[in-house]
């Protein structure tokens, strides 16, 4: 469980923000729950927020499996969608990686899965439909394609792997433009004091940075005090 008022507020920042922030609540550096590499985001200004909904899929091949199988298993996906926990987040592994071409978040796809309630998509796959995806529904993707290829899913539920992350069902994440990380369970109580703290010690230079006037002598003046106050 997660209050309202963290949602919030976790909503309102950048994944590199939150990222600083769960190490100021650990008391170190080092933090390294997040994806590596660069991504795509279908709306750059929008952070996703929620527990991990899983799943694997593939594109490149047609599936070997009866067809009844791989209807059945499309629609206990879809259920399992429905049905995650909200805020919830879809973290869908394309097992082409690094040759995915199969790209399953397009217009359809990304409008059920907003109209199932949930908050956006991540995926080391391709997303398309870049005109028509619904808004407030980002995706945060490996890349951009136009075709859906043989596109099926292989699994449900299960760990996956996204650009290096890996990510359990259930498990807190948060994106944007950036990348994605899994917030670790045990700093979730002191996330929010961490954020404050956080963009109060950046203003220590930030502030006098945008000031007129500002020179060296400022700029050595807040550094100091930044680095006394930060992590």
């Amino acid at each position: 469980m997660i209050d309202t008022a963290l949602l919030d507020l976790l909503r309102r920042v950048d994944t590199p923000t939150v990222c600083n922030a769960i190490e100021v609540v650990e008391g170190r550096r080092g933090f390294a729950r997040f994806t590596r590499g660069m991504m795509v985001c279908t709306e750059p200004g929008r952070s996703v927020v929620g527990f991990a909904a899983t799943a694997q899929i593939a594109a490149l091949a047609p599936p070997t499996e009866a067809p009844e199988v791989i209807r059945a298993r499309r629609m206990a996906y879809y259920r399992a969608m429905h049905d995650a926990p909200k805020p919830s987040v879809a973290v869908v592994e394309d097992l082409d990686f690094p040759n995915c071409i199969g790209a399953y978040w397009g217009e359809i796809n990304t409008t059920v899965h907003k109209g199932f309630g949930m908050s956006g998509a991540l995926t080391n796959g391709v997303t398309r439909d870049l005109g028509d995806l619904p808004e407030g529904f980002p995706v945060i993707a490996g890349s951009i394609g136009p075709s859906h290829g043989f596109v099926h899913v292989r699994s449900i539920g299960q760990p996956v792997r996204i650009f290096g992350l890996e990510v359990a069902q259930g498990d807190l994440v948060h994106a944007d433009r950036h990348g994605a990380l899994v917030v670790p369970p045990e700093v979730v109580a002191g996330l929010a004091a961490a954020i404050r703290k956080l963009q109060a010690t950046e203003r220590l230079v930030l502030d006098p940075a945008r000031a007129p006037g500002f020179d060296f002598a400022a700029f050595e003046a807040a550094w100091a005090e930044f680095e006394r106050a930060r992590t």
